[in-house]
């Protein structure tokens, strides 16, 4: 059963996964035949091999961003999380999380949702 204390705790690891880029840190949060879509519509990536790859190219600069996201709703073992994403170029996001996670607490299905704001 997820609890909302680990699909925070998954939230913490995921945004120092992205923070630090290392290899290690983003494949601990996925389950080995995990699928992650950037939006619902997307053909998602498949398995941890192609999340960390995909991540690992597509880097954003160091100190560049903050994020925070936290569980809005769990249920068994899927999760609703919201947050937000703010760069220093001063772009804004407000983001949405499908997730489901398995056994060990590795997300497996991940669907993010997300809407930038408009500029002052």
């Amino acid at each position: 059963m997820t609890t909302s204390e680990r699909v925070q705790a998954w939230c913490d690891a995921y945004v120092e996964a992205w923070r630090s880029y290392e290899a290690a840190a983003i494949g601990e949060l996925f389950a080995a035949d995990a699928t992650y879509a950037y939006h619902p519509y997307d053909e998602p990536l498949r398995g941890r091999e192609a999340i960390v790859e995909n991540w690992l190219a597509d880097r954003d600069e160091p100190g560049s961003w903050e994020a925070s996201y936290a569980p809005d709703m769990v249920d068994g073992d899927r999760a609703i999380v919201a947050g937000e994403t703010s760069y220093a170029n001063g772009r804004r996001f407000s983001n949405l999380w499908q997730l489901a996670f398995d056994d060990d607490g590795r997300c497996r299905e991940f669907v993010e949702w997300f809407m930038e704001h408009p500029r002052d």
